[in-house]
């Protein structure tokens, strides 16, 4: 047995050998990014080097990434889907290209020291091509090259082999990806190897994204100034391949709380295959669930549950999972126990989560004691509507129906959605959104337009204000507690969001001054300066970093300075920042209010 111990030092161990540093994890809530809620991806966090910033890391670098996904929250419960999962990575950006990429992939799969995999066991995929790109023909050669057999090597199009640009524009390439065959077959043709891929007897292990385009404003695919190389490989789907298993479910992190949920139903004995099918998926799901709970509770950014943004996601995967136990015969409260093994599992791996389990637990507790006084009596008033709905022939809740059972016993759209869908009864979805936004509540349609994900915003107009959350959070230091510290940012074209730990709410009085000591910042003409250096060094000469667990050995250090000889800033930071604050323009505080216990929010906007 390979565990994903021995596979996460095998990565880190086989790259650092090839000229990778290694930076640690970032925060599963992003900085910075408005286009998601959660880290998705393990080049999102580098999104502003993949664009032209200097990494303090060097060209080569190389992590092990905690993700969150909802896009797939459908797909939870089958062999492979993942809430939350790791992302090993490593990156060139504007070093190597495509023939190192591919050479190193392919000896880390096959090499007697790292995978040991069989060439026979391998398969992998190209770029077909289309009209703004030629077939990748390059990336093929060099897997022929490496020993990779020919009639292994497939090429896909665009849906299933190129990545971006997120947005309208940004950087893009074609990808080359690698399939190990989790049964020892082998395909004839192209036509095959979709087939067998589509029904997980091919599991993709790791995915290269060559990015060497620009799509620019007109549409067009223009060659890019800095090329970039972006690898991922899902630590649990390697796992469980490695191991021979059809599912991820068996791997060793994921099995034992697995098996805490199959105890608590009552069901220890058995294995999760030897379970039907209904009973097997919402253990699953569970496993899945309060994993991905587990993990933003215990991130050192972390989210209340609540009605908006990453709380509501949260909630969601909070109530499913105790919904699910209910079909699964679970009467008392289980989060918390299961959530134990979880820490257990994770903890020794990501400090943070160790650290903060007695927040992960209280929150927990609450959250379920929250839901289920209600769930049960809100299961009935469903039945009794589906019941009268099945009598009058009709086949679809409706909008009213689906919003009561969200405002008065908590039952997220999804949940709704999910019952009714188990018993042939569709919901009137665009309905109940219309009544929730009316309500001033988060519709799912909005949740899910922010899971798009992509490139953070580049403009000048959110860099100014990014420079402006650096002195924010000095503003509120020196007006009102030396101990606050930023707990998530969200900056778009139009404004700053910035959350900082603090138990009361802002006075205006307090307001007002903290809006007269930026602008003063800025109306020095403040120059915005950057050096590399040691996190000890940056530490020596008191430069403030709120998440200082996410640094690597060496850091960015920005620096705010007046032409007053004031230094207003001095921060590790990713960046990107202006160079000056001459003309950023007039600072104003437009709303503060709490965002979860003892967080609160600021809004800003530049006028």
């Amino acid at each position: 047995m390979i565990t994903s111990k021995d596979i996460r030092k095998k990565y880190i161990d086989f790259f650092v050998s090839k000229k990778h540093t290694q930076i640690p994890s970032a925060s599963l809530i992003p900085e910075n990014d408005p286009t998601v809620l959660f880290t998705t991806a393990g080049m999102q966090p580098l999104v502003p080097y993949l664009m032209g910033e200097t990494h303090p890391a060097g060209k080569r670098i190389c992590n092990i990434q905690k993700c969150i996904r909802t896009g797939d929250i459908d797909a939870v419960g089958d062999n492979w889907h993942l809430s939350f999962f790791e992302m090993m990575g490593h990156w060139s950006i504007g070093d190597y290209f495509k023939k190192e990429a591919i050479e190193m992939s392919f000896e880390f799969a096959t090499s007697k020291n790292y995978l040991k995999i069989p060439i026979e066991r391998l398969s992998v995929t190209c770029f077909l091509g289309d009209e703004n790109a030629p077939k990748d023909l390059e990336s093929a050669k060099i897997w022929e090259n490496c020993g990779m057999l020919k009639n292994r090597i497939h090429f896909l199009p665009k849906e299933d082999n190129w990545w971006g640009p997120a947005g309208l524009t940004g950087p893009c390439g074609p990808d080359t990806e690698i399939f190990y065959h989790v049964k020892d077959i082998s395909e004839k043709n192209t036509l095959e190897f979709e087939e067998y891929n589509k029904t997980g007897i091919f599991c993709e292990i790791g995915n290269d994204v060559l990015m060497q385009y620009n799509k620019n404003s007109k549409g067009i695919y223009e060659i890019a100034k800095q090329k970039n190389i972006d690898n991922g490989t899902g630590l649990e789907r390697l796992t469980a391949v490695l191991n021979g298993y059809n599912n991820v479910y068996e791997i060793d992190n994921i099995k034992p709380i697995l098996k805490k949920v199959l105890e608590l139903s009552g069901m220890e004995n058995k294995e999760q295959f030897e379970l039907n099918e209904n009973h097997r998926k919402s253990v699953r799901i569970i496993t899945d669930h309060l994993r991905a709970t587990v993990m933003i509770l215990g991130d050192d950014k972390a989210v209340s549950p609540s009605n908006v943004d990453q709380g509501y996601i949260l909630r969601r995967f909070i109530r499913r999972s105790i919904r699910h136990a209910k079909l699964l015969g679970i009467q008392k409260n289980f989060c918390k126990l299961v959530a134990e093994v979880v820490v257990n599992e994770m903890g020794s791996v990501y400090g943070e989560v160790e650290k903060n389990k007695d927040f992960i637990f209280n929150e927990l507790e609450k959250e379920e004691e929250k839901f289920s006084t209600t769930l049960e009596n809100g299961l009935k008033i469903l039945e009794k509507k589906l019941e009268f709905l099945e009598k009058a022939k009709i086949k679809e809740l409706n909008a009213k129906g689906a919003f009561d059972l969200f405002q008065s016993y908590g039952f997220p759209l999804e949940m709704t959605v999910e019952i009714c869908k188990e018993k042939n009864f569709s919901v009137d979805v665009i309905g109940f959104e219309k009544l929730l936004k009316e309500h001033q509540e988060l519709s799912r349609k909005g949740a899910e337009q922010k899971f798009k994900g992509g490139l953070a915003d580049e403009s000048f107009a959110t860099t100014k204000l990014h420079t402006c959350a650096h002195l924010t959070l000095s503003a509120l230091k020196e007006i009102v507690d030396q101990s606050i510290e930023q707990k998530g940012a969200n900056i778009t074209a139009q404004r700053l969001r910035f959350d900082f730990n603090l138990d009361r709410k802002l006075s205006l009085e307090e307001i007002k001054k903290i809006e007269d000591w930026v602008n003063n910042a800025i109306s020095q003409d403040s120059e915005v300066s950057m050096q590399i250096l040691s996190l000890k060094d940056a530490k020596k000469i008191g430069a403030h970093g709120t998440f200082t667990s996410k640094y690597g050995e060496n850091v960015k250090v920005y620096t705010i300075k007046g032409k007053d000889g004031v230094i207003y800033s001095k921060e590790i930071c990713g960046g990107p920042h202006i160079e000056n604050t001459q003309n950023i323009g007039h600072y104003k505080i437009i709303k503060e209010e709490s965002s979860s216990a003892g967080v609160r929010r600021i809004k800003a906007i530049l006028e």
